[in-house]
């Protein structure tokens, strides 16, 4: 039997990456798992990497793998990542260097630096983007600053993913998507914004040419096909943002719906046709990210299960391991609404001892302090899904319209007891799944570029045809309101 097309996803979190490879037929699409590998920091004597000669390994892996499953059937391969990071290429087009980790301490201060410059609001005017201190334009000023000697040879910048398309097939450009996380890209011009770069002191001539999402970007070098034992395969920048793959991915019927991308970071928006770019939008700190089509992802982050990631590690250290089902299943135990912690505090940014920063949080702000496990869960993860309806309410006031249902995806819909947080806080139906939404939207734009689907919409119905969902419909909103409340008061507390 003549094997369907395969479409290779090579999806890159914060935690671990994946190898999946997509074959749709008969209207369907099936999603195999190829290769798993962790994706875990490197601390040298000069800060926080990525092990990014070990990503590139496990890359050419999974390619290989796939390639042996499917034969002449692998269509094409394409790579999304998290945001914001990036390397430097030589004249020679040579790394320099082993890029640096988003959660690296280079960046502590830089929002003074950058603003002592140019004012917030005339950065935001320019790019439309949300202000969190690990976005590439930050890590930049921290290179301008210590007068890095790296910035005096750097010849062309690549974000993560546009790095392992340049070693795929040779191509130097940055994809739609990934440039807009950086905050160096003017999302309404579409274009680098080069009059802010200038007047920060950040070289133009590093930004390369910016391609839309979905761009047959080439074939696999020949070098490499040879490595590889392979031929004639495409290479296609999706959406290399892996939210904007999890976007495409979402099998929503209508447009008026709001999306929680759920990981490491949970990512919370409305799919837009354009930038919104407005002082309300600023002052509630939303961003405008590029996603396919093109589109725009009206959304906000949220520090996420990071948070969650950080106490089993914590915990592991200190010889108690648990699994995280273990941790949620201890978490349903807990008595509910307790105490209130947001999520997106500073002090919850770094790697660390995330359990004993939850109780000084909680001490810090009068309240009674999480004694158990499932007591530090418990609360981090209400925590979170306040957190969502706080964004969720700021992104209906500037749109001034409904946004339901609430489709959420990615792993975090593994954790049921969030989503049904979720439902309860936000007071209406969610949605969630498909878990690989990510690999998903991935495919479905290899999909698209190579001809083998006719539109997003399209895929979207293959998606909707192929993957069940499960629902959660709200309860109780009394204890949640109340709660929402206490957050509320809690922001006007630490805010002050």
């Amino acid at each position: 039997m003549t094997n369907p097309p395969g479409f290779l996803a090579l999806d890159l979190g914060a935690e671990s990456g994946r190898a999946m490879l997509g074959q749709i037929s008969d209207g369907l699409v099936t999603l195999t798992e190829i290769h798993r590998f962790q994706n875990l920091p490197v601390r040298l004597p000069d800060g926080l990497h990525w092990d990014t000669p070990r990503l590139w390994s496990d890359i050419k892996d999974g390619i290989c793998l796939a390639g042996r499953q499917v034969g002449g059937a692998l269509v094409s391969v394409g790579v999304d990542t998290w945001g914001v990071d990036f390397g430097l290429l030589d004249r020679d087009g040579v790394l320099i260097g082993i890029p640096y980790h988003y959660r690296d301490s280079r960046t502590d201060g830089m929002y003074e630096e950058v603003f002592a410059r140019m004012p917030r609001e005339e950065v935001f005017a320019q790019t439309g983007i949300q202000f969190l201190i690990l976005n590439t334009l930050y890590q930049l000023m921290s290179m301008v600053v210590r007068r890095s000697p790296a910035m005096d040879i750097a010849h062309t910048l690549l974000m993560t993913p546009d790095l392992f398309n340049y070693w795929l097939c040779g191509s130097k450009v940055s994809e739609f998507s990934i440039a807009t996380t950086s905050q160096c890209f003017d999302t309404a011009r579409n274009e680098w914004a080069w009059p802010m770069l200038e007047r920060l002191g950040i070289p133009t001539h590093i930004f390369p040419e910016v391609v839309p999402s979905g761009t047959v970007l080439g074939h696999l070098s020949p070098w490499l096909a040879e490595e590889l034992g392979l031929d004639k395969v495409a290479v296609v920048a999706p959406a290399c943002h892996d939210t904007g793959s999890a976007v495409a991915g979402i099998p929503a019927a209508n447009r008026e719906y709001a999306w929680i991308s759920s990981g490491t970071w949970s990512i919370v928006g409305a799919e837009l046709p354009a930038p919104v770019i407005n002082p309300q939008v600023l002052a509630y700190n939303l961003t405008n990210e590029g996603g396919y089509g093109p589109s725009t992802r009206f959304c906000r982050n949220v520090m996420g299960l990071w948070l969650v990631q950080q106490c089993r590690r914590t915990w592991a250290q200190q010889g108690q391991e648990h699994s995280y089902q273990e941790l949620t299943e201890l978490a349903a135990q807990a008595a509910p609404l307790q105490r209130i912690i947001d999520p997106d505090r500073s002090e919850f940014m770094k790697p660390g001892d995330m359990p004993a920063r939850v109780r000084e949080y909680c001490r810090r702000t009068g309240q009674s302090l999480p004694e158990t496990k499932g007591e530090v869960v418990r609360c981090i993860l209400e925590g979170i899904a306040l957190r969502y309806r706080w964004i969720i309410e700021r992104l209906e006031e500037v749109l001034g319209h409904r946004l339901d249902p609430i489709h959420i995806v990615g792993g975090g819909t593994k954790n049921q007891l969030l989503s049904q947080m979720a439902a309860d806080a936000l007071g209406r139906q969610v949605i969630t799944g498909p878990i690989e939404a990510t690999a998903l939207g991935n495919v479905i734009v290899q999909a698209i570029a190579t001809g083998h689907l006719g539109s997003l919409a399209d895929g979207r119905e293959v998606v909707r045809r192929s993957f069940p969902v499960n629902t959660f419909e709200p309860g109780d909103r009394s204890a949640w309101d109340d709660a929402y409340g206490r957050f509320l008061d809690l922001l006007q507390q630490t805010e002050a």
